[in-house]
C-alpha cells in the first residue's frame, strides 16, 4: 500500500522547477475564473424589456396621435381629392358608388398603416381584433342578424307612435336585388373601416397606457365626434354613436375581436338605409328600397339624423348589451392580446 504514495512523491520531486517569472504569472490566475464572455453583436433593435418605460409610454403615445391624425385628418381629405378624380365632383348627395370607392380605399391605407406598426411594434395581425381565421364567420353573421333585428325594432317602435310610413317602392325587378347586394357591400366596408379605425390599434395601444374601458370611452367620444362631420348629424345623435361605441367596445372585450362589432355594424346600417330608406347619420343614399318618411318630434323619429337620434335608439342599445353578456358570458382567464413583447427569461 505504501508503493504507490512513493511513486507520486518520487515523480512531484524529479518535476523541474519553473522560473520566477512564470511561477508569478501561474499564482496571478485563478484556475477557477472563466473567460471573458464575447462582446455582443451590434443591434439596432432596442429590447422592450430593457427600455426606459417612460420612454416607451411617450413613443406609445406619439405613434397613437400619428395614427389618429394620418387617419383622421390626413388620409380621407387625400382619398376624397383621388375619388373626385376618378368619379368627379358630387353635387349634392355622394353617390353609392362615391362612398364604396371611398371607404374600401381608406381601408386600404388603414390596414396598411396598422401593419407598418405592428412590425415596428413586434406585434401580430390578430392583435388588433381582424384576426383572419375568424373573418366572415359565425360571429359575423350572428351581429349581422342581430344588427337587422335592432334596426327592425327600433323603426317599429317609432313607427307604433305614429312616426314612421311607407309610401310605396322606390325599386323594381332587378334593381332590388342589385341594389341590395351593392348596399351591403358598401356597409360591411363602412363597418370594417370605422370598427377597425377607432377599435383596432389605437384601442389596443391606448389599453396598454390607461386600460381597457378609459380607452374605449375615449375612443368612443370621438367616434361621435366625427359623425358631427355628416350632413344632419345633431349632438345627440352625435351622443348615440358614442353609446354605439361603447356597445362595440363591449363586444370587443367579450368576444376577443372585432367581427361580431362589424357585422352588427353592417346589419344596422344596411337595414336603416337600404330596407327601410330612412337616414342613417343624417345621409339618404340613392339605390334604397322604399319611398318612406319619418313625421313627428325630433325625440320620435329623430329629426335630421334619422332613428339614430331617436329615443328609442337608447333603448335598442341597452337591449342590445344584455343580448352580448348573455350571448358571450365573461372570460377572465383570456384577456385581450398587447402588442408588448414578453420579456426574455432570466
Amino acid at each position: 500500500m505504501a508503493e504507490p504514495d512513493s511513486e507520486v512523491k518520487n515523480s512531484s520531486a524529479e518535476e523541474p522547477a519553473l522560473p520566477v517569472s512564470e511561477v508569478a504569472a501561474e499564482a496571478s490566475v485563478e484556475p477557477d475564473e472563466a473567460p471573458p464572455p464575447p462582446a455582443p453583436a451590434p443591434s439596432f433593435a432596442m429590447d422592450r424589456h430593457r427600455a426606459n418605460p417612460m420612454l416607451e409610454k411617450l413613443q406609445a403615445v406619439w405613434r397613437v396621435l400619428l395614427y389618429l391624425f394620418l387617419t383622421i385628418a390626413v388620409a380621407p381629405a387625400g382619398v376624397f381629392a383621388l375619388t373626385v378624380k376618378v368619379f368627379g365632383r358630387p353635387r349634392g348627395a355622394l353617390s353609392p358608388e362615391f362612398l364604396l370607392f371611398t371607404e374600401a380605399v381608406n381601408l386600404g391605407f388603414l390596414v396598411g398603416l396598422t401593419v407598418l406598426l405592428g412590425l415596428m411594434e413586434r406585434a401580430r395581425w390578430q392583435s388588433y381584433g381582424l384576426p383572419l381565421r375568424d373573418a366572415f364567420r359565425a360571429n359575423f353573421w350572428v351581429g349581422l342578424l342581430l344588427g337587422l333585428a335592432e334596426a327592425s325594432v327600433l323603426i317599429g317602435l317609432i313607427e307604433l307612435f305614429g312616426g314612421f310610413s311607407l309610401e310605396g317602392w322606390a325599386l323594381r325587378g332587378k334593381a332590388i336585388l342589385g341594389w341590395g347586394l351593392f348596399h351591403f357591400v358598401l356597409f360591411v366596408l363602412v363597418g370594417l373601416y370605422e370598427e377597425f379605425l377607432f377599435r383596432g390599434y389605437p384601442q389596443v395601444a391606448l389599453s396598454n397606457l390607461i386600460g381597457f374601458w378609459p380607452a374605449a370611452m375615449a375612443l368612443s367620444v370621438g367616434f361621435g365626434l366625427v359623425h358631427l362631420y355628416n350632413r344632419g348629424e345633431n349632438w345627440i345623435g352625435a351622443v348615440s354613436v358614442m353609446f354605439v361605441g361603447m356597445l362595440f367596445a363591449f363586444t370587443l372585450k367579450r368576444t376577443g375581436n372585432l367581427w361580431y362589432a362589424v357585422g352588427l355594424h353592417a346589419g344596422f346600417d344596411w337595414a336603416q338605409s337600404f330596407i327601410y330608406s330612412v337616414p342613417d347619420s343624417g345621409e339618404i343614399l340613392q339605390g334604397h328600397l322604399w319611398n318612406s318618411t319619418l313625421h313627428g318630434p325630433d325625440w320620435l323619429t329623430g329629426g335630421s339624423v334619422g332613428p339614430e337620434g331617436s329615443v328609442f335608439c337608447f333603448l335598442t342599445m341597452g337591449v342590445q348589451f344584455l343580448v352580448v353578456l348573455w350571448l358571450f358570458p365573461s372570460r377572465k382567464s383570456e384577456p385581450l392580446p398587447e402588442t408588448t413583447a414578453p420579456a426574455d427569461p432570466a
